[in-house]
């Protein structure tokens, strides 16, 4: 008797669990089919936003691609028009320098600056050894340094202060010469605007016009000045 209710005891146990086992499995399958349209009904919209979103930024992406062309082409017509612009200012300031250049050669302007000083002078004149005129300071020995100096580079020149232009006329006449019609005695100055240094060696060269003036007996004395000024020319035309 005993034995019969331990064992309907344990059918009865057994069977609770059953229906606890099968009433869980039956919950889990029923949320799960609820879920699953929900989930569904939500990733559809998420899905769409998404494609368009990446659709918009592909747009955007070959909108900038197209300005950031547009941008470098624009950036190199700029640059050849500064290129072009930087020449003809270059080609303005040359022919600002050459027309400078023309008016202190034509003795125009004012011109100030560093130099040299030529002094050529008559030399000491030996009444046993030849005839004066080997003594005396010529034309065309003025014209030798004149000549020099240019070559050299020298800006502007000048003799006994009278600017040289380029129609200078120098004509000897004894123991004085005539610069464009103003007659000078010697000794005779010969101022020349440039860089000092350069003028000296092309004057002091071995061989060159200092020692060919000396073998000629005149007198040649050369110095370098910090500041030389010479006025323009005033012309009546």
């Amino acid at each position: 008797m005993m034995r019969n209710k331990a064992v309907k005891g344990k059918n009865i146990i057994l069977t609770l669990v059953m229906l606890v086992l099968g009433f869980m499995l039956a919950f889990s399958y029923n949320l799960a089919n609820k879920k699953e349209p929900i989930s569904s009904k939500i990733s559809d919209p998420q899905f769409a936003r998404e494609n368009e979103l990446r659709n918009e930024l592909i747009q955007q992406q070959k909108q900038n691609r197209a300005l950031q062309k547009d941008l470098f082409t624009k950036q190199n017509k700029v640059r050849a028009i500064e290129k072009e612009l930087s020449k003809e200012e270059e080609s303005f300031f040359q022919i600002a320098a050459d027309a400078e250049k023309y008016r202190m050669y034509l003795g125009k302007v004012k011109v100030e600056g560093k130099g040299v000083i030529v002094t050529l002078q008559d030399g000491e004149y030996d009444p046993n050894n030849g005839n004066v005129n080997n003594y005396l300071v010529h034309d065309y020995q003025v014209f030798k340094v004149i000549n020099e100096l240019y070559i050299a580079g020298a800006s502007a020149i000048a003799i006994n202060g009278q600017r040289i232009m380029h129609d200078s006329y120098i004509i000897c006449n004894g123991p004085v010469i005539t610069v464009d019609g103003i007659q000078f005695p010697a000794p005779f100055k010969i101022s020349a605007i440039g860089d000092p240094n350069v003028l000296t060696s092309a004057l002091t060269i071995t061989g060159g016009i200092r020692d060919q003036l000396v073998n000629d007996n005149i007198l040649f004395t050369l110095e370098k000045k910090d500041d030389i000024i010479m006025n323009p020319i005033l012309s009546e035309s």
